[in-house]
């Protein structure tokens, strides 16, 4: 098993920039894939990203991929989300999730893929 904490959240303006962090214990990250995800108020959850733990292959929604980097470092068992020129649509508790290595690329992209979630961190981008 492995617990999942996420960090980094915050409030910022429209263009800003802010980092999540996804720190795991019980498990070494290198047992998962790994993936964000976020869910507005009122709306469904939501695919962010993802990365694949073994080759580093990465996966991104239409709507955050030059905007948004994925990374992983294996040394410090933690996942990040940079994100940049952040817009208010982007508003939302953002959740880390963990899926195992065996999850299929094309369904990296399916919250029901992912075995452990974090409790969430709020990011708010003000207009």
């Amino acid at each position: 098993q492995v617990q999942l904490v996420e960090s980094g959240g915050g409030l910022v303006q429209a263009g800003g920039s802010l980092r999540l962090s996804c720190a795991a214990s019980g498990r070494t990250l290198r047992m998962y894939n790994m993936g964000w995800f976020r869910q507005a108020p009122g709306k469904e959850r939501e695919f962010v990203a993802a990365v694949s733990w073994d080759d580093g292959v990465t996966y991104y929604a239409d709507s955050v991929k030059g905007r948004f980097t994925i990374s992983r470092d294996t040394a410090k068992n933690t996942m990040y989300l940079q994100m940049i020129s952040l817009k208010p649509e982007d508003t939302a508790v953002y959740y880390c999730a963990a899926a195992p290595l065996t999850t299929p690329a094309q369904a990296m992209r399916a919250a029901n893929e992912y075995t452990y979630w974090g409790q969430g961190t709020q990011v708010t981008v003000s207009s």
